[in-house]
């Protein structure tokens, strides 16, 4: 199933990047927006890690010249930072949620470097009607089949 959720969604991703030229938090976040769907705890926290990564580079900003390259592995690392803090830190307080935990390492980087660039409301909306459109399509595939 992941394997159809990542090739849909890159398709879906690719037509409404180019018919409404906005960028749905760039092309493989939705597609594992769409295949953790159902766990709505993993996406919070994942908009969360990509939330703070974001708040964390405007306080950085002040003090380091960010740009380029430069800026987008900062935003990588600092998702990775907030994923790899939820990690440790959840399962002190929900000890029988292992499941807990962002989606995957750099999602939450990938997410916030396409925030940045584009704005919130945008990338959400466009993150948002992408995962759906794909997990519905991905969904009726395995219904009919």
């Amino acid at each position: 199933m992941l394997v159809l959720t990542i090739v849909v969604g890159l398709v879906v991703a690719l037509l409404f990047s180019e018919y409404f030229r906005l960028y749905p938090g760039g092309f493989i976040v939705p597609v594992y927006f769409a295949y953790y769907l159902d766990q709505p705890a993993r996406l919070t926290l994942t908009l969360a890690a990509a939330g703070l990564s974001v708040l964390c580079y405007h306080l950085l900003e002040r003090w380091l010249i960010l740009f380029g390259r430069r800026r987008f592995v900062l935003i990588i690392l600092l998702g990775l930072a907030w994923s790899l803090f939820f990690f440790g830190l959840l399962p002190q307080f929900f000890p029988g949620e292992a499941g807990l935990r962002t989606i995957g390492w750099v999602i939450p980087g990938i997410l916030a470097n396409n925030l940045l660039k584009q704005k919130i409301w945008p990338t959400l909306g466009g993150l948002i009607m992408v995962a759906t459109l794909t997990y519905a399509i991905v969904h009726l595939v395995f219904l009919f089949r």
